[in-house]
C-alpha cells in the first residue's frame, strides 16, 4: 500500500511533455525566447565592443574619452563573459547534480 498516492503533474505540464520526453507546446516556446534572449545580449555585447573599439581610435589622445572607451570595452567583456559563464555554471550544476551537463540546459522531461 502505497501511503502518499500517486501524484500525476499538472494539466499544463502534461501538455508541454510527448510521449518521448521532449518539450512541446509552451515549452517549446519559452526555450526559444531563452535562446532568442542570449543570442540578443550576445550580439548587444559583440555591437558594444565594436562601438567602444571606434569610439577608442577616434579619441585622438584625448584622455578623458581613451578612458571612456576603455571602460566601455571592459564592461562588454564582461557581459559577453557573463553570458559564457551561465552556460558554464549551468553544465557544472548539471553535471554535480544530475551525472548529465545537459540536464538543464536541455532537460528531458520522463
Amino acid at each position: 500500500m502505497d501511503p502518499i498516492g500517486k501524484i500525476s503533474p499538472p494539466a499544463f505540464i502534461q501538455s508541454g511533455i510527448d510521449a518521448s520526453g521532449k518539450l512541446t507546446g509552451i515549452m517549446v516556446f519559452l526555450n526559444s525566447i531563452l535562446r532568442l534572449v542570449f543570442i540578443a545580449a550576445g550580439l548587444w555585447g559583440f555591437l558594444n565592443l565594436i562601438i567602444a573599439g571606434y569610439q577608442f581610435m577616434s579619441a585622438g589622445g584625448d584622455a578623458k574619452a581613451v578612458g571612456k572607451a576603455w571602460e566601455r570595452i571592459w564592461q562588454s567583456l564582461l557581459g559577453l563573459l557573463v553570458i559564457v559563464a551561465s552556460f558554464l555554471i549551468a553544465a557544472i550544476i548539471g553535471i554535480l547534480f544530475f551525472k548529465d551537463a545537459t540536464a538543464i540546459l536541455q532537460p528531458k522531461l520522463q
